[in-house]
């Protein structure tokens, strides 16, 4: 079924290319593993992930056409699936299982053996696959045109130009180098910080900035002003409303997580010490609620797209034309089956049967929401995190109410949160390759056993990944303080200990609520008011010269290249910093005497230049940087076209 007409492939589904070869494959699975082990390094450092997808797909065209002199882009686009498929499971594992490794130093009992992490972190991206599979018709065919799909769209964009060869591929190569020349400036240099930041003295508890980074103005252009804008107004609420309100009426009151009076924890840390300690869990709030409302809207489509995978129960795909192939739904449903009931048997995996319905039940609800999700604000923006904070409550609190508390209740509950935390990142980015599949004329079905593929060779890394770095510095060092897993660790415990703040998280909830009857997509709202407004901002950046361009243009042909080159200049803008973010994070752990490779290049020019390390010159340097790369993007917006 294909109610896109008028929709055609880049390759028609009557011809045929080498496609699931050896070589993608292969090549697949190095690419899964590198970037996997880059990702964890990158989240346990600061707390967020990088998509893999494009550099994926353009380290694909550079080795497949370049040095193997092979020529098919769906043989390209096979190796950015099974290869994007390690950052996925990286950010899922790294998320929270590090809580495991930090509460076996406090109790004093082994972490978490190679084989565990592999099963968990194996289980939750097969699910996430299998959970996404009969949603594929629903969200990436009939809605096609209305969720953009960011990432999925800019991906299939690059093997796009680099097939056609000509201005296309320059203009999408132009965007790389220079992402990929501003990020090593930045991120590897240190000549101006990535992060700007502003306190505003005179409205206290607020504060402003941005990461004045290519990629985020990439996906703010590809995403468009209006899911950009509501992403920023999630922030304003959050930094001009809520944060404020909390300094002024709360300045003498202790409010947990913060041990000290809201006045204190403002003068000691400014507005990203409210937003850390409270706007998080109004967010993550909001978050939920927001999952749980999407979910409810789409549960006609989603009724309606399993009754018609049912129709086919049993029977194969042959009369289906290639690109309308998928998974066959026995498989899929034997597989969670199966799944589940290994969660509950396998001894290595701390939980009971309970444990393994509610991970069936939430993995279900949090794949349906992620894939929706990052079809509106791209994998990069998908709060996996938020989604596994309200796992992570719920299972908490009815396992402390079926009797399993202690060490054995938080144990659980962080695996049932690390298995969600897994499928919500495979099934958002399963939904992105499965767009750029659809877009470029790719064979679902192959696609989705090339997403198994890469989950299980990121499974079995992941685990040496992750036991590398704990061994080389320790969770909760300083070089690897993994913010996120102390976030869910300190929930959980929080949870079992009875001291959790459900005043915020009500607020959010009902923030979600009020936005939803106002008629406002709830989700990007919400996501902007979970983000700091420092991720939302330069996307605001990106959807306003999207939108200036469009207003500008006289002639839908003008709209047509103008937005064709900005969607190109803003793919290589992703691509380029992704790969650079890699590089980096590879340096970063090449050890030099006390320190690595990475520290070493970062202090060369600071030392060099001692006005570098002051924080205003830094501010300036980085906002003017930012200025141009977003002249950059409205230059190439207007590149003319060669026949």
């Amino acid at each position: 079924m294909n109610e896109n007409k008028d929709f055609k492939p880049f390759v028609p589904a009557n011809k045929t290319l080498p496609e699931f070869t050896a070589t993608s494959i292969i090549l697949g699975i190095i690419l899964a593993v590198m970037f996997g082990g880059a990702n964890a390094y990158l989240g346990l450092r600061v707390g967020m992930t990088v998509s893999a997808s494009i550099p994926a797909a353009v380290l694909s065209m550079g080795i497949i056409r370049m040095i193997l002199r092979k020529d098919s882009i769906l043989e390209n686009n096979m190796v950015q699936t099974i290869g994007s498929a390690g950052e996925s499971v990286a950010a899922g594992a790294i998320f929270t299982l590090p809580a495991l490794f930090l509460w076996a130093g406090e109790w004093g009992t082994s972490a978490p053996s190679l084989v565990e992490i592999a099963v968990i972190a194996f289980i939750g991206g097969a699910l996430g696959i299998l959970f996404m599979v009969p949603l594929r018709k629903a969200l990436i065919v009939q809605e096609h045109g209305v969720l953009p799909y960011p990432e999925g769209k800019a991906c299939a964009e690059v093997l796009m130009a680099g097939e056609e060869g000509g201005n296309k591929a320059s203009t999408v190569f132009a965007g790389l180098g220079i992402a990929a020349a501003y990020k090593f400036i930045t991120d590897g240099l240190k000549v101006f910080p990535s992060e700007v930041h502003y306190e505003i003295p005179a409205y206290k508890g607020s504060g402003i900035g941005m990461d004045v980074l290519p990629a985020l103005l990439g996906v703010g252009y590809i995403c468009g002003p209006k899911i950009s804008s509501y992403l920023f107004c999630g922030g304003i609420l959050g930094w001009f409303v809520l944060m404020p309100l909390i300094v002024l009426f709360g300045a003498n009151i202790v409010l947990f997580p913060a041990d000290v009076t809201i006045a204190e924890l403002y003068a000691q840390g400014g507005s990203f010490a409210i937003w850390t300690n409270y706007i998080k869990y109004i967010g993550a709030g909001a978050v939920a609620c927001g999952g749980v409302l999407s979910l409810i809207k789409s549960l006609p489509l989603i009724i309606k797209t399993f009754g018609e995978a049912m129709k086919g129960f049993g029977k194969g795909d042959a009369t289906n034309e290639r690109t309308n192939q998928d998974l066959n739904i026995k498989f899929i449903l034997i597989g969670v089956v199966v799944l589940a009931l290994a969660i509950w048997i396998v001894p290595v995996i701390p939980i009971n049967l309970f444990g393994a319905f509610l991970i069936v039940i939430f993995g279900f609800f949090f794949a349906t929401v992620s894939s929706r999700m990052v079809g509106l604000v791209g994998s990069s923006n998908n709060p996996v995190s938020g989604m596994t904070i309200a796992t992570l409550l719920v299972a908490t609190i009815a396992l402390k109410a079926t009797g399993t508390t202690g060490q054995a209740g938080m144990t659980a509950a962080i695996a049932i949160g690390g298995v969600i935390c897994i499928v919500a990142a495979i099934a958002g980015d399963t939904s992105q390759d499965l767009k750029t599949g659809y877009i470029l004329g790719a064979t679902p079905k192959k696609q989705q056993i090339g997403e198994l593929i890469g989950v299980f060779a990121s499974a079995l890394a992941i685990g040496g990944v992750l036991y590398l770095l704990h061994i080389a510095w320790g969770y909760g060092s300083t070089q690897l303080p993994a913010p996120q897993a102390t976030l869910m660790k300190m929930i959980v415990e929080g949870v079992m200990d009875g001291n959790l703040p459900w005043t915020l998280v009500g607020i959010g909830a009902f923030i979600a609520i009020v936005v939803e009857i106002l008629g406002i997509p709830v989700l990007p709202f919400a996501i902007g008011l979970y983000l700091p407004i420092h991720l939302s901002t330069p996307m605001m950046v990106g959807g306003l010269v999207k939108w200036i361009v469009d207003k500008k243009s006289t002639s839908e042909k003008e709209k047509k290249d103008t937005d064709a080159n900005g969607v190109l200049y803003s793919s290589g803008l992703i691509a380029g910093e992704g790969l650079v973010g890699i590089f980096l994070a590879f340096l970063a752990i090449i050890p030099v005497r006390d320190t690595n490779v990475g520290n070493i290049i970062g202090e060369f020019l600071p030392e060099m230049f001692p006005a570098l390390a002051d924080a205003n010159v830094g501010n300036i340097i980085g906002l003017a940087a930012f200025a141009l790369l977003t002249f950059s993007l409205w230059k190439f917006c207007y590149r003319k076209t060669k026949k």
